[in-house]
């Protein structure tokens, strides 16, 4: 019998999927090949359950470039770095359009706003020792080993040219059996980092990593979820007010993408003066509604919750900002109720990937005449879209936001007015 998940085959790639692999057609059936455009003929080994492993480009198409950083099809962290700029954004614009379509959604999507290189100013490295040393990098494609990286174009020069001395700093809390997770976060203080899955702190640990924090001027250290070091308090600002978030607080991944995510919300919140900020964080969009309306913040976080409070009692009355109320609350497990928001003008909500479903049950059945959604994953937000159409909202914009480039990974602002 013929082992058709070693055979080796040149097929042409029809489409590019979800996850921004190559689709074609086998004799075995539909395949995915990873680093392919659409029209490409191209040389392949099936590796079977549906993959295929890409050997060689035939054909290439028109919007193939070449690679900006030498990490990629190793590192795991990209799968598009191979596709033209307008190429990729019409992919993922595309993508948002097919997303809401299988919710039977039919709107007109917006252009892409674009991310810029060296932008994340956030990202989390695995770690792990070997006899050599220490490997601190992104995990391989589809894969738990850990490609080392000395260089990434996705990340601020901050983080960037901290990578040496961030293995450094990580080397006496790490074992050869286990890989532990190195959050990095880059804020006008210096860096903020927490590393989780290591190993644990005794006494000598503490003072040698300690040490090592100060010896790269780390703003903050954190371990295991226990404070080692915080030489300087770290702060983002956030539409003019000066927040300092606490460990493992929720950030968008970029300056850039933030400030397009705000000036959305803000287009469509227009001149309400009664606005309800759900899934608040530390304030991302707080901060920029309570210049013209007062603001309902909801988080279930206390100590994000906290940080907003302290950063509006102390510079809200200069910044000139509206009341603020702060509640803590599960959004989840008891959402607002429509008779909670019986005198708001707008309501916006930012969930985590996994989206709002009991809360926009909930807003379904409101009055309240215009519904921001912003989201990290168009599938959920396109569930709950669907949920506030069949009650009586209309999608009315869609404009998606690139914060990860060169992955599938897409936000987006959808504005919702009651019909």
């Amino acid at each position: 019998m013929t082992d058709l998940s070693a055979r080796e085959l040149e097929v042409t790639i029809s489409s590019l999927g979800h996850l921004g692999d190559g689709v074609a057609e086998t004799p075995s059936g539909e395949v995915f090949v990873p680093f392919v455009l659409p029209g490409e003929r191209v040389r392949i080994r099936e590796s079977g359950e549906g993959r295929a492993e890409l050997l060689g480009i035939v054909t290439p198409s028109a919007s193939r470039v070449k690679a900006p950083c030498p990490h990629f099809r190793q590192c795991g962290g990209c799968a598009l770095q191979h596709v033209e700029a307008s190429s990729y954004a019409a992919w993922k614009q595309a993508q948002v359009a097919a997303t809401l379509g299988s919710r039977g959604i039919d709107v007109e999507v917006e252009p892409l706003v674009a991310a810029q290189f060296r932008s994340r100013r956030r990202a989390t490295f695995a770690a792990t020792r070997t006899k050599k040393g220490v490997t601190l990098g992104y995990y391989g494609r589809a894969s738990h080993t850990i490609v080392a990286v000395r260089e990434c174009p996705l990340v601020v020069p901050e983080i960037e040219r901290a990578l040496e001395g961030l293995a450094h700093l990580v080397e006496p809390g790490l074992s050869r059996k286990g890989h532990a997770s190195v959050a990095v976060t880059s804020t006008e203080t210096g860096l903020d980092v927490g590393v989780s899955d290591a190993k644990e702190m005794d006494g000598p640990l503490r003072a040698e990593l300690a040490k090592r924090a100060a010896g790269i001027d780390l703003a903050r250290l954190t371990w295991n979820g226990d404070m080692i070091s915080e030489r300087r308090i770290p702060v983002v600002t956030l539409s003019g007010l000066k927040v300092a978030p606490p460990p493992g607080s929720f950030l968008q991944a970029t300056a850039d993408g933030e400030a397009a995510l705000v000036r959305l919300v803000l287009e469509a919140v227009g001149e309400a003066k009664r606005v309800a900020d759900l899934f608040a964080g530390c304030g991302t969009f707080t901060a920029a509604l309570a210049k013209t309306a007062t603001v309902l913040a909801v988080e279930s976080e206390k100590a994000q919750t906290a940080a907003l409070d302290r950063a509006w009692r102390e510079q809200g009355p200069a910044l000139g900002l509206k009341p603020v109320e702060l509640l803590i609350r599960d959004l989840f497990r008891r959402p607002i109720l429509p008779s909670e928001l019986l005198k708001t003008e707008v309501v916006v909500f930012d969930p985590p990937r996994a989206g709002a479903a009991a809360q926009v049950e909930q807003l379904a059945k409101s009055e309240v005449p215009t519904i921001i959604g912003v989201s990290c994953n168009p599938a959920t937000f396109a569930r709950d879209a669907r949920t506030l159409i069949d009650g009586g909202y209309e999608l009315t914009r869609v404009t998606p936001v690139d914060q990860f480039l060169w992955s599938p990974h897409i936000e987006l602002v959808g504005v919702f007015r009651r019909r």
